[in-house]
């Protein structure tokens, strides 16, 4: 069995909820290679409204993500992640799903939130404005990195 691709779990992950009607934006470092350029990632970030989660945690089970991981907050709740992952059964290497709950603080990256093309279909990612706002309120240093690569693709 050949290992997982990012992209083609993304694939499936896009067909089954834009096939249930459910609201995303893609964010993180996927989001990154939309805007900006590629970069190595290990999991796929999807920003959905909190009312969506108890639709899209069964969704993600059928698609193998199995594992539930800690609930995660950053700054002081501006950032609320659910994670699950699922096992790659080639190398045991995980691969998450990253849930980013639209709080009220993030309400405006997620209204700003637009359609992009990709592999001949349609993607609801965060703008470009929306993913530096994302990435300040992290701040890590691949956060820093990612803005500056952002801005630059502004000049």
């Amino acid at each position: 069995m050949p290992e997982l691709d990012i992209y083609d779990e993304l694939r499936k992950l896009i067909s089954v909820l834009d096939e249930h009607e459910i609201d995303y934006a893609l964010c993180g470092g996927l989001a990154m290679a939309i805007h900006a350029r590629p970069r190595s990632t290990i999991d796929i970030d999807m920003l959905i409204l909190s009312e969506s989660l108890e639709r899209v945690l069964p969704i993600a089970f059928e698609l193998g993500y199995n594992i539930r991981g800690k609930d995660l907050s950053f700054a002081n709740g501006v950032i609320e992640i659910r994670r699950v992952s699922k096992i790659d059964p080639e190398s045991g290497d995980p691969l998450s799903l990253d849930l980013l709950l639209v709080t009220p603080k993030i309400f405006p990256i997620w209204e700003s939130r637009t359609t992009a093309n990709w592999e001949g279909g349609k993607l609801s990612v965060v703008s470009r404005n929306g993913l530096i706002s994302l990435k300040e309120l992290r701040g890590s240093g691949q956060d820093q990195d990612d803005i500056k690569a952002l801005q630059d693709e502004d000049s």
